[in-house]
């Protein structure tokens, strides 16, 4: 049975085209403007359900970005979609109309009945709402009235989340240190509990007054139901801004490892309903199973169970290191082949130079990366910084110049610049030095711990293998530094980047066609530095005894090195470069020149319907986007000469006549997700620095999955009694007997 159009002067049936037909929303309140909207008299005496059942609206009435194509078999409507476009009048036009006049005048009250009731209904609304101000002590006839216990059961759940969200906020661990004369593991979150009883909590004392003391308020089953509800609340806050925008980027962190597993740091980038980017911590994935296992589980993750679309990913970054940097490369190559617009892209976060290193897959420049990682967390303290001055000034004693230069690069964060490679090679002697002071600790001012660390960094410092690694990686590096400083430039730096790969790619093929004069030069460089730290010259000692096993005579030094360190390294070099900088994912980069001050630095002379094609289905309009990208240069072309253009896509999202382009208005968006550009509003205060604050902040054995989430989404708002509201829905409150027998029979449980 075919769908006919409602609206007035709307022929269109289902039985005609493919055009989607919405049936009239069951909420009345909606119904109502649906029907205020489509000025059919007729049909306001109607239920919504009758509305709901019997009529529909065809999809040219409602706005484009209202409407979503899930897949090509299915179209569905916002939630807050509300019918705009109507022809009201054409009937009117119409010569052969017998009754013009009539007609006309009966729209006419039609619309002044509709404007009347309108106001009428708004009248009618503050009205109550001022009479519920001034009695809101009368009962609403809605509202189910609660018993006296099942008020008391939900106060008292208030004040347990309460208890959680403060825990997560200030990043206090459930758990206390054990105290050596305790018999139980000591709860921060029961002595919470009992402070507030003592301070006057009516809720939490009514539920716990007849405790014994010693014994748990809650087992460790209610404390995870209390944590999951927390948890999943706050997420859904963000999930719901996520769906609402649509389109978001995969980011993925540093292995974590707790509860004797290894999980990945989860996060989502997006544009928010205010052309706001947001990049926030969602959650954390078991990083077991092979790469098959571990894409079916984040798609699991986002789809089933956050109600997202993998079909909307746009942009995917990994930050791994070490062992699992190959199974991440396989993950993204799997994602990419069942959703090809999940661009993989190195992360905004992290320096290209530091991530190029990291996905290299040999054992030697592996050592290197976490060796420096170590290095950065290792001089974390002042007490460390001070041995390391010391160092750096007794080594470069003749060089005053040198000696300042250093020292005010390895400020916070040297480990992670794009010349973090250089930097280290320049350190190489003071560190040494600096690490056998502390390990030697005459003065016992170091802890075992610090000693013992030190003593790990100087006995990898001193092998000859690892001082050519570094020297390698610094001059293959140097052809990328300028490049990935301007990937985490300004829209208009980025832009310049992609246009500046094939000079990168250029130089870094030229050293490949050269390595013999390149290798010998570094070499050299290699074993000058060795001399200052008086460490042999020599093959790795497993190498040497493998090929007197196998009767190859002497190894080679230059030799080895040129085709186990050299060879591999720039050839591995080479291969990220042009993965991570493909064809596709070019010409997304290659769209910032939308952003009118790039526009305006090309002399308005861009061709972004050349690239536009990567996302031609993301737009609301593509047959229109030529003429719309024609219209949008000249608008800034010609614009006054005290009109300034906006550098950013976030400035330019926040123009309010960008509106009115809207194929360029997604195009940003969409390219605003992806993960290779900057966070321009929060930068300085990322979620992942967030997460890392957290679990810096405690020991391993204190993390909790639940008060990280709240900790580093404390900006997220929360309603404490959405959660009350979901524990019952979940866990409803058992009977007294039963609740008395599993608190008894968990009353020696330990809070985890």
């Amino acid at each position: 049975m075919p769908n006919f159009c409602a609206a007035p002067n709307c022929t269109r049936k289902s039985t005609q085209s493919d055009l989607a037909f919405f049936r009239f929303p069951r909420d009345p309140e909606r119904c109502r403007i649906w029907v205020e909207n489509c000025r059919r008299a007729d049909l306001e005496a109607k239920t919504s359900d009758q509305l709901n059942k019997h009529y529909r609206l065809c999809a040219k009435h409602f706005d484009p970005a209202m409407v979503c194509k899930t897949s090509p078999y299915r179209t569905v409507l916002k939630d807050t979609a509300i019918p705009t476009i109507f022809d009201l009048t054409s009937h009117l036009k119409n010569p052969h109309t017998r009754h013009r006049k009539r007609i006309k005048e009966l729209v006419r009250k039609i619309i002044i009945r509709s404007v009347v009731t309108l106001l009428a209904s708004s009248i009618e609304q503050l009205n109550s709402k001022k009479d519920a101000a001034e009695d809101n002590t009368s009962p609403i006839e809605d509202e189910p009235q609660l018993s006296t216990e099942e008020k008391a059961f939900r106060d008292y759940l208030r004040s347990a989340f309460e208890i959680l969200v403060l825990l997560g906020k200030q990043s206090i661990p459930l758990l206390a240190d054990k105290a050596p004369e305790a018999e139980y593991m000591s709860s921060n979150f029961q002595a919470i509990i009992d402070y507030r009883i003592s301070v006057g909590d009516e809720a939490l004392k009514k539920r716990f007054e007849a405790t014994a003391v010693n014994t748990e308020y809650l087992s460790a089953t209610q404390q995870s139901q209390l944590l999951d509800i927390c948890e999943n609340t706050v997420r859904e806050e963000m999930l719901m801004e996520v769906r609402e925008s649509r389109f978001f980027s995969l980011v993925t962190g540093n292995l974590i490892e707790f509860a004797s597993k290894k999980h990945l740091p989860l996060f989502l980038r997006f544009v928010n309903q205010h052309n706001v980017l947001r990049e926030e911590f969602l959650d954390f994935v078991a990083f077991d199973g092979d790469e098959a296992v571990l894409v079916d589980r984040l798609e699991a993750q986002l789809t089933e169970r956050w109600g997202l679309s993998m079909e909307d990913c746009r942009g995917q970054a990994h930050k791994a290191t070490g062992t699992s940097t190959t199974k991440m490369k396989a993950v993204a190559v799997l994602l990419m082949e069942k959703y090809p617009l999940a661009l993989h892209m190195p992360c905004s976060h992290s320096a290209l130079n530091i991530h190029l290193a990291n996905n290299l897959p040999f054992p030697n420049v592996q050592v290197v990366t976490e060796t420096l990682r170590r290095i950065g967390a290792f001089f974390r303290t002042s007490f460390t910084q001070d041995e390391l001055q010391k160092a750096i000034s007794t080594h470069y004693q003749k060089s005053e110049e040198k000696r300042a230069a250093l020292w005010e690069a390895c400020g916070s964060g040297w480990t992670d610049a794009h010349n973090a490679f250089d930097l280290l090679l320049d350190l190489l002697p003071p560190l040494l030095l600096c690490m056998d002071s502390i390990r030697g600790n005459e003065d016992g001012r170091f802890e075992d711990a610090t000693t013992a660390d030190a003593y790990l960094i100087a006995e990898t410092l001193a092998d000859f293998e690892i001082i050519v690694t570094i020297v390698i990686l610094k001059n293959v590096l140097t052809f990328t530094r300028a490049f990935g400083r301007n990937l985490q430039g300004e829209t208009m730096d980025v832009f310049l980047a992609a246009n500046s790969i094939t000079a990168v790619l250029h130089s870094l093929n030229e050293v490949n066609d050269n390595i013999d004069v390149y290798h010998e030069f570094w070499y050299e460089e290699a074993v000058s530095v060795a001399n200052v730290m008086e460490i042999p010259v020599k093959v790795p000692r497993l190498f040497v005894r493998q090929q007197r096993a196998a009767d190859e005579g002497e190894v080679q030094a230059e030799p080895y090195f040129k085709e186990y360190v050299t060879v591999p390294v720039i050839h591995g070099i080479i291969q990220e470069v042009e993965d991570m900088f493909s064809e596709t994912n070019l010409k997304a980069l290659k769209c910032l020149s939308l952003v009118p001050a790039v526009m305006g630095q090309m002399k308005f002379n861009t061709t972004e319907e050349n690239y536009a094609d990567v996302y031609r289905n993301d737009l609301p309009n593509p047959d229109t986007l030529p003429a719309e990208l024609h219209c949008w240069r000249i608008k800034w072309k010609h614009r006054g000469k005290e009109v300034r253009l906006p550098t950013t896509i976030h400035e330019t999202l926040q123009l309010p006549d960008v509106k009115f382009f809207p194929n360029v208005n997604s195009f940003l968006k969409v390219l605003s997700t992806l993960p290779v550009l900057k966070l321009e509003d929060n930068s300085s205060d990322t979620a992942s620095k967030r997460l890392q604050a957290y679990l810096d902040n405690l020991p391993a054995k204190q993390w909790n999955k639940s008060l990280a989430m709240l900790n580093v989404n404390t900006h997220v708002k929360h309603d404490l009694d959405v959660m009350v509201d979901k524990y019952c829905r979940l866990y409803p409150e058992d009977d007294p007997e039963a609740e008395a027998e599993s608190e008894e029979a968990s009353g020696e449980d330990v809070m985890k």
